[in-house]
């Protein structure tokens, strides 16, 4: 057992959730302030091989874990994230406005089942503050940007559809500059408003169009929860196809709480959310092989995630279409050690099954696999939505 798991984990553990992750933002920030510190620990880290090294939409990483969308949402720690060995970070959700969220609770760990029930409603500085924070960092590794629609609250006038969309745009044209790549996160059921773009051809046809017309020059990838059927999927990849700019998917978590869990069911009715870390692997599991089955492969990549905390979990995921994989929910449980854990199994594999790059094995798993026409994809249904 790693430091972490002995002495901090249980610590941290008994402390409230969200306050103890502020905490851990508060001193990844401090640390990310010590040029010297990062640098120090950035040279602990092992050099990776040229055999986990990639390139994705045009950008150099030197192996495929990253840190996921989520834990840091306002950008604070890209450079200690980076030194503990990330080969990425991605921030957010970032909106156009501030948002304060969901009332508190909102974070709960069910450690019974390796995960987490999250219901934050998307709190963040908003896109101006995060620019301001970012001017100036010059992180080791890339970084994305997750760009949401702005939760002003339940209490709030649902937007129009151009305010939707103005909302995305802005976020757009303030962030853009500082990152390394953008993920519109199209998959938010903390708000009516952000739901339907999926499941709406003309609306997110809308969205598509003007972010075109934004005309970004970072790679831009779409971040979007299990389909409820693979109709509704191929009408989703109609409308992407028709706008170059999309690179790719990200996958997001699943709304509600998928089945069985081991936390007991009247605990899980206090914890309003949805679910990451173990649960929800298979679900997304499922999604992005149907996205990578039925997608343009010479086009798009896919950055797998959900349910990540072994090299086995991120080499399934590779060998399914992902060309990078993130984690969040293992940081949690198992802390830095797990980076270089993932890194240091993942090569193993890759040699043990004569890979000389990774990329030589992403969808490999797939190449034999029938391409189905009407069958449902393992999702929780959409009109089951709760609040994440």
């Amino acid at each position: 057992m790693s430091l972490y798991s002995r002495i901090f984990r249980p610590l941290a553990f008994r402390g409230d959730a969200e306050r103890m992750h502020n905490l851990a933002i508060r001193a990844a920030e401090a640390a990310s302030g010590s040029p010297a510190f990062c640098r120090l620990l950035a040279a602990r880290q092992a050099r990776t091989s040229s055999r986990l090294r990639c390139t994705v939409a045009g950008l150099e990483f030197q192996h495929p874990l990253g840190l996921a969308a989520g834990y840091d949402k306002n950008g604070r720690g890209i450079s200690l994230w980076a030194a503990l060995g990330f080969s990425h970070v991605e921030i957010g959700s970032v909106s156009a406005d501030p948002s304060a969220g969901n009332p508190m609770p909102r974070l709960w760990r069910i450690a019974d089942d390796r995960g987490l029930i999250v219901n934050y409603g998307l709190p963040n500085e908003g896109a101006g503050r995060v620019a301001a924070r970012l001017t100036g960092v010059r992180a080791s590794v890339p970084f994305g940007i997750n760009i949401v629609n702005t939760n002003h609250g339940s209490q709030a006038k649902p937007a129009t559809d151009d305010a939707i969309v103005a909302d995305y745009v802005r976020s757009i044209r303030q962030l853009e500059s500082h990152a390394s790549y953008l993920m519109l996160n199209l998959s938010c059921p903390n708000t009516s408003d952000g739901r339907s773009f999926v499941s709406d051809s003309r609306r997110l046809r809308l969205l598509l169009e003007a972010v075109r017309d934004a005309a970004p020059v970072k790679p831009v990838f779409l971040k979007v929860a299990p389909f409820a059927s693979l109709q509704a999927l191929d009408a989703f990849l109609e409308e992407v196809d028709k706008v170059p700019l999309v690179r790719g998917f990200g996958i997001n978590l699943p709304p509600g709480k998928p089945a069985p869990l081991s936390t007991p069911p009247a605990a899980l009715r206090e914890m309003p959310g949805a679910v990451s870390g173990m649960p929800c692997q298979a679900i997304m599991d499922a999604a992005g092989m149907e996205i990578y089955r039925r997608m343009d492969r010479k086009r798009y990549v896919i950055i797998g995630t959900g349910g990540i905390f072994t090299a086995q979990d991120a080499y399934r995921k590779i060998r399914q279409g992902a060309a990078l994989v993130q984690l969040l929910t293992a940081f949690v449980y198992e802390g830095p050690a797990i980076i270089r854990q993932v890194v240091r199994g993942l090569e193993q594999l890759l040699a043990r099954d004569g890979f000389t790059n990774v990329a030589e094995a992403v969808g490999v798993d797939m190449a034999a696999s029938p391409r189905a026409t009407s069958s449902p994809i393992r999702s929780i249904p959409l009109d089951t939505l709760s609040r994440h």
